[in-house]
């Protein structure tokens, strides 16, 4: 199941993280990659889809700790935003953190792959090798909230990306019909306003909340053109099609990180069943 989730996520058909599991966000993986080879969609691992995902590529490799890697880590993010407001920065917590991100990967997988590892600079361990970001121009999104997944299309109507998604939920649904980028905003703050947005503890005054991958946003924020509505990253990747939002369409941030360099204003964003 790691062999076929990074020969997905290199793909561009992203399974979110990696994690050896296979389930719901593999299959609809598996279908957007049929999609964009324009093959029968039925989201099965048939002999077409293993030939033509196949390369010759290890999906396990190396990766030696940087000093770098290192910095920028804060001891621990609070629940509370309160408390989140009182901080610098919502950085990761640690050097597995913010490299299973990095790599794809849900931390306990990289922990599985290196249970004897310190996790210290100059240390040589275990990571999926995942690829280069896609690129291109995206000329129209699909948010389905059935399926759990955003669409991205390129100008001659061809899947560009696809990627396994959070939208809305029974409390807070997501915006319906057409809608259009504004912009895009990386490293966001967020602003908490209880009487927008909705009640987090018993913070009932607004906040602001510094940047950083931990941020309720994550690392990047797509402002859409229907008011505090946008496509964003989220502190809790493996947690993507598996819990709601509120209201917005919430990605990995390695994916909603891909996905805004191949975004402009004026995008085209559909909400649909």
């Amino acid at each position: 199941i790691v062999h076929l989730q990074v020969l997905l996520d290199r793909a561009g058909a992203s399974p979110g993280v990696i994690d050896g599991f296979d389930g719901a966000n593999v299959s609809k993986a598996i279908a957007g990659f049929e999609a964009m080879q324009h093959l029968p969609l039925d989201g099965k691992l048939d002999a077409l889809v293993v030939e033509r995902l196949g390369d010759d590529k290890h999906v396990i490799g190396p990766y030696i700790i940087a000093p770098d890697d290192a910095d920028d880590l804060v001891s621990e993010v609070p629940k509370d935003y309160a408390e989140q407001a009182k901080m610098d920065h919502l950085g990761y917590t640690s050097i597995p953190e913010k490299l299973s991100e990095r790599f794809h990967m849900d931390i306990d997988l990289l922990h599985a792959l290196n249970p004897s590892a310190k996790f210290s600079p100059g240390e040589t361990i275990s990571v999926a090798v995942v690829g280069a970001p896609k690129t291109g121009r995206v000329k129209r999104i699909e948010a389905r909230r059935a399926d759990g997944q955003l669409v991205a299309f390129a100008d001659d109507g061809d899947v560009l990306a696809i990627y396994p998604a959070t939208i809305g939920s029974e409390d807070n649904p997501s915006p319906s019909g057409k809608h259009k980028v504004n912009g895009v905003a990386r490293n966001p703050t967020y602003e908490y306003n209880p009487r927008v947005n909705f009640q987090q503890g018993k913070n009932r005054t607004k906040l602001t909340l510094p940047s950083g991958p931990n941020n309720p946003v994550g690392s990047v924020w797509i402002d859409l053109s229907e008011p505090t509505y946008g496509i964003h990253g989220t502190p809790e990747p493996s947690l993507i099609d598996k819990t709601g939002s509120h209201g917005c369409v919430r990605l990995t941030n390695w994916d909603v990180e891909e996905l805004a360099s191949m975004v402009k204003p004026g995008v085209v964003v559909v909400f649909t069943e």
